[in-house]
């Protein structure tokens, strides 16, 4: 019923150049529980191909460094992760690389970022912490103009709320320490892509590099993703009745929703998602002091980075997830507080929310 683990780094062979059935050799390239889990992923998102990595920005870096050289210009969302926007600006461009950040929902404006040495274009949808949407299936048309690839980041929406290989996507990327994994116990990263030519590069870097995930955990976040479907509900409904407490406080300013009607990606994200996920993003009246108080006054709401746990999560991004980001035009509202909303009981979060901001 269950998956073994196979704490082993080394099989049996028979002979020199001769495998047993399996084709198992070293963990380092292949596990047979990590194995399971890729071809577990490979499903969920429609693909042919999985590959698991050790962290999402493991998978990252090796996603951008296998289609890419010294010289080539990627293009990156406006709004990105600070993890990748870290990767790109402090690491790759010391390799030569160029990148140029756009509002991906401005598909003009995407389109005139191309450019001749333009390999990929990287997204996010919903993105993170502002949660804005872009038109994977548009973005993808533009990417196979420019003869670059298309990566969609889908840790946010999950392979149970949104498909972007079926949306024209070329590689979709998970931090499955997130809602794959689901438990806050485990971190991983995993590509997942139809093209074989990507997928062979994709893991002759891996091995070559190693980022690997030890057996167990591969495990964990194949045990994870058995009730992805279930917790993705309650992550949704909870999302909702958060956002709708937080609509009508007098200390929000704004909340950020793809859910809500008069957000500016909402007839997108209806299109492409099945719902709406479990971020939140809100900034609060008064400025950086005020948000920073509000996350200190949260009981439930535990203080701390990640997301898409059972537990629900607040942070402020600026001094937290997206410090990277300071001082760059990604650079986030000090306001701004960011809800990994859990499944607990959706009145006690609303109460703890209430009573924290006062």
């Amino acid at each position: 019923m269950i998956v073994p683990i196979y704490a082993t780094s080394t099989f049996a062979q028979d002979g020199v150049g001769g495998l047993r059935e399996g084709g198992y050799e070293y963990s380092r390239t292949a596990n047979p529980t990590r194995t399971a889990l890729e071809e577990a992923l490979a499903s969920l998102e429609g693909g042919r191909h999985a590959l698991a990595f050790a962290s999402g920005m493991a998978a990252a870096d090796t996603a951008l460094r296998a289609v890419t050289r010294p010289g080539d210009h990627i293009i990156l969302g406006g709004d990105a992760y600070g993890g990748t926007f870290r990767l790109l600006d402090k690491v790759l461009t010391l390799w030569g690389v160029e990148y140029t950040s756009v509002d991906l929902a401005d598909i003009e404006a995407t389109r005139n970022a191309v450019r001749p040495n333009t390999k990929v274009i990287w997204t996010e949808t919903p993105t993170n912490p502002l949660l804005g949407i872009a038109d994977i299936a548009a973005l993808a048309q533009v990417a196979a103009g420019a003869g670059a690839r298309l990566v969609v980041d889908n840790t946010f929406a999950t392979p149970y709320l949104q498909s972007p290989l079926g949306l024209g996507a070329d590689v979709v990327l998970h931090s499955t320490t997130k809602y794959l994994g689901g438990h806050s116990d485990v971190v991983g990263g995993a590509l997942i892509t139809s093209d074989d030519t990507l997928h062979e590069q994709f893991a002759f870097l891996r091995n070559a590099v190693g980022a690997v995930p030890g057996p167990f955990d591969a495990f964990l976040t194949l045990r994870g993703a058995k009730t992805l479907a279930l917790r993705m509900e309650r992550h949704s409904d909870n999302a909702e009745r958060v956002v709708e407490a937080l609509l009508g406080h007098r200390r929000v300013t704004k909340v950020y929703y793809p859910g809500l009607a008069d957000h500016p990606g909402h007839e997108i994200a209806a299109k492409q998602m099945r719902r709406f996920g479990g971020m939140v993003s809100f900034e609060v009246a008064g400025g950086e002091e005020a948000a920073l108080a509000v996350a200190a006054r949260t009981k439930l709401f535990i203080l701390g980075e990640s997301l898409g746990g059972v537990e629900s999560l607040i942070e402020h991004p600026g001094k937290m997830t997206h410090a990277s980001t300071a001082g760059s035009p990604l650079q986030v509202p000090d306001d701004l507080l960011r809800l990994s909303v859990g499944i607990e009981e959706a009145t006690d979060l609303v109460q703890d929310l209430l009573t924290a901001l006062g």
